[in-house]
């Protein structure tokens, strides 16, 4: 007499059921949500439909509209579902996915909001970063609670709309009004890495005023983009220097610093008399944020110390402080990478990742907290933020097992 393994079980229902997770994932990808503008309240009252067809009930936490709007969003909804076990004591593992995304852009050769399958694919804003988690998770804890197993614990999904802008309205809201408080963090991630620590991130916008002018009497004008060139060498120049500086953390690099926005000047024969820069700093886990943005202050402010009539103003837009590895990673990371490892059929090991997340708003309250979910070796094979977003759904398939396997050793 041969019996199945509580993964096998596992592993059936998911199959059983793997079309109604790809309707699922359709539906939420045909409901946009780029941001900025940022109006995601209808997404949550269409995953609250959705969810409620499976018996889960979602908490509703609309942060309030005025806090959304000095934030430069329109709405926002937070869901949070609460899945409890046996009769007290064990875990409470949190599985949080965001559904806020960048507007789709140019050159796309499937509909945007098609949700659309070709060749074994999905394609879709959002379909990879980050809704395709909320398939992932939503259906790793129906597979789990269809085991009918005796669980102690429980699980709580935590679908949010803030991570373009930051995450400080979405995870960091609810966290800060006391609505979660798990024990353990999964976060939408990647399905061939567990990811446990990832680089911090400084946005500052810089403007450089000087005063118009006549481009036919240049001296009746102080030129700011003139003075702007100068910090621009310096800002490129450090990252020449950045490459000697290397992180200990296998999948991240070094340092990185990036010049993504510039507006300036009135028309072509008139001096620039004002000009303004955003840029984007990468922190590695070993940096410390507010020396970094001490330093950058400097370097940028002495780059034009000798230009008269030219001032500079710098404003802070993002501190997004690196996820750092916490002790009590340990049973997610062991759980993940083994049953990752398993059904994927080659390893899935522990490493960090450039990107931010909002993992580190967990982490930072001390909360352990990974990333692992449905996604690409890399985000640039996925198409992510770029035209032709996409999964692969098999990709999706064998997430999904991966984390209500491992849901189940958390909460057995």
């Amino acid at each position: 007499m041969t019996t199945t393994s509580p993964y096998e079980n596992l592993d059936a229902w998911i199959d059983a059921h793997f079309d109604e997770e790809v309707r699922f994932l359709q539906e939420l990808v045909r409901v946009p949500t780029d941001t900025p503008p940022g109006n995601n309240a209808p997404h949550a009252e269409r995953t609250t439909e959705l969810l409620r067809a499976f018996g889960f009930e979602a908490e509703q936490h609309a942060v309030p509209a005025p806090v959304v709007q000095e934030a430069g969003l329109q709405t926002i909804t937070n869901l949070v579902v609460r899945r409890q076990y046996g009769q007290g004591g064990g875990r409470t593992v949190g599985l949080n996915a965001h559904g806020d995304v960048v507007p789709p852009g140019e050159g796309w050769t499937h509909p945007p909001y098609g949700a659309e399958i070709a060749d074994g694919k999905l394609y879709g804003r959002a379909a990879a970063v980050s809704k395709c988690d909320f398939a992932t998770f939503t259906f790793a804890t129906r597979a789990l609670e269809a085991l009918g197993a005796p669980l102690k614990g429980g699980v709580e999904l935590y679908f949010t709309y803030d991570e373009e802008f930051g995450g400080e309205l979405g995870p960091g809201w609810l966290l800060e009004q006391g609505i979660v408080k798990p024990d353990l963090l999964i976060a939408a991630g990647f399905s061939y890495q567990v990811v446990t620590a990832h680089n911090g991130c400084l946005q500052m916008e810089v403007t450089v005023n000087g005063k118009m002018g006549h481009a036919a009497v240049p001296e009746t004008g102080v030129d700011a983009l003139q003075a702007a060139t100068r910090i621009l060498v310096a800002l490129y120049e450090q990252n020449r220097i950045f490459k000697g500086t290397r992180s200990q953390v296998k999948g991240i690099n070094h340092p990185y610093l990036n010049v993504g926005l510039i507006e300036g000047g009135t028309n072509t024969n008139v001096v620039p008399g004002k000009v303004v820069l955003k840029l984007d700093r990468r922190m590695i886990p070993e940096e410390n944020p507010s020396e970094v943005e001490a330093a950058l202050r400097r370097l940028i402010q002495d780059a034009v110390s000798d230009c008269p009539g030219i001032t500079i103003e710098i404003r802070r837009l993002l501190l997004a402080n690196a996820l750092q590895p916490l002790a009590g990673n340990r049973p997610m990371v062991e759980a993940l990478s083994r049953h990752g490892s398993a059904v994927f059929d080659e390893p899935v090991e522990a490493a960090g990742t450039p990107l931010y997340t909002d993992a580190r708003l967990f982490g930072e309250r001390g909360i352990p907290a990974v990333l692992y979910g449905c996604g690409p070796r890399t985000v640039g094979e996925s198409n992510a933020k770029r035209a032709d977003e996409h999964i692969d759904l098999e990709d999706l398939r064998r997430a999904t097992k991966v984390v209500a396997r491992a849901l189940f050793d958390l909460l057995d």
